[in-house]
């Protein structure tokens, strides 16, 4: 083979290179439209996978779904008969072979399986029918452990969501309340959520100290059923507690006194009874769980940077969950700080926003960390 047609073999060595390169550059290009055609038609999520309810946030729709994490099992079958509110109804008034119980237990999974099949049930209502998976950001307390959180991922994964990614509560909190959490001021967050509750102060887009207790909306419940057996020889369920709770509980006394009756079982002669409960006695009743939630309180602003506790003395202390709704938990802290508390407009769903509009961060996130499982979001 002479020199010419060297040239010439290597001229269509180059040639078929180039189009090869030409074809890949096609396909890079096809994928990446395909993933552009695929973001506009994906719903992300927002979660807030609380022990007492879940929240759902869809971007571009606000919150979606509101409703108890209760499930309904037929143990015979193994076969899920109703989620969220429908099987709330069923606590405490199944059959022998149906049980209705609560997969989250203190803010973390305690019945992996049922949380897996509950998540892909709330992914399907949330969405609707779609081929599309969602991404999805789920927050959890502020203390949980690393083989908590893998629960929490592995659980979002297997139950439909194409990447899981996990936020802090407090932050997501105050996302929710409208904090700019990006600037160099203290902010503090007090989030009391059916199972845990979280004090933290945030600052420049973190945490800078926190603690998560499991004293919160549930443990409240627990003290009324006690304190209605202890006072009246009645037992009472979990729902007429939270009812009581609701309607004429309080962390501070009341101007004017309430009262509500609650129908329970005679401990005595085993007979249905009623008896009326003033708001005094909620008082009384939710004193122990209210005292452990204040010297949390305490103990956060005790270890808490003395340039950033002046600026939660100017600004105040921020109250989200549920349990903020507790009438008077907002003036005790005062009276007992020094420090003014204010409630979220919204205390239920502040976290499940937060958490919502954390979805802004996904794209930078996945770019960022491809390999990571998991992240918390701090800005």
């Amino acid at each position: 083979m002479g020199f010419l047609d060297n040239i010439a073999y290597l001229k269509g060595i180059f040639g078929i290179m180039e189009n090869i390169y030409d074809i890949m550059y096609k396909c890079i290009d096809m994928i990446k439209r395909g993933q552009i055609y695929m973001a506009a038609f994906r719903t992300d999520l927002g979660i807030d996978l609380g022990t007492a309810s879940i929240l759902v946030y869809a971007k571009g729709k606000g919150i979606v779904l509101n409703e108890p994490s209760v499930v309904a099992i037929d143990q015979n079958t193994n076969k899920f008969l109703a989620v969220g509110e429908e099987a709330k109804k069923m606590l405490g008034r199944t059959p022998g072979n149906i049980i209705a119980l609560r997969p989250m237990k203190d803010g973390v999974i305690s019945n992996y399986q049922v949380t897996e099949k509950m998540l892909k049930y709330f992914f399907t209502k949330a969405m609707g029918k779609t081929i599309f998976k969602p991404r999805v950001i789920i927050c959890v307390p502020s203390g949980i452990t690393e083989v908590e959180k893998r629960a929490v991922l592995e659980a979002s994964n297997h139950a439909g969501a194409r990447r899981t990614f996990l936020i802090e509560e407090p932050i997501a909190a105050a996302i929710g309340a409208g904090i700019d959490i990006t600037e160099p001021n203290g902010n503090m967050i007090v989030d009391i959520g059916g199972g845990t509750t979280d004090v933290a102060v945030i600052s420049l887009g973190g945490i800078v100290i926190s603690r998560s207790m499991k004293i919160a909306g549930d443990e409240c419940n627990e003290s009324i059923v006690r304190y209605i057996r202890k006072k009246h020889n009645m037992m009472i369920g979990e729902r007429s507690a939270e009812d009581l709770k609701i309607q004429i509980g309080t962390a501070y006394p009341r101007e004017k006194e309430v009262f509500m009756e609650v129908r329970g079982r005679n401990l005595l002669t085993g007979l249905p009874r009623t008896v009326k409960i003033s708001s005094s006695e909620m008082l009384e009743a939710l004193e122990e769980p209210i005292s452990q939630i204040m010297e949390t309180v305490h103990s956060v602003l005790e270890k808490t940077p003395p340039e950033l506790a002046a600026d939660i003395g100017d600004k105040g202390i921020v109250m989200t969950g549920g349990g903020a709704l507790l009438y008077g938990l907002d003036r005790l802290i005062t009276e007992k700080t020094g420090i003014k508390t204010n409630i979220v407009e919204d205390p239920i769903g502040s976290v499940a926003i937060g958490t919502g509009r954390a979805l802004e961060w996904v794209n930078l996130l996945e770019s960022d960390l491809i390999d990571s499982d998991s992240i918390r979001i701090n800005n």
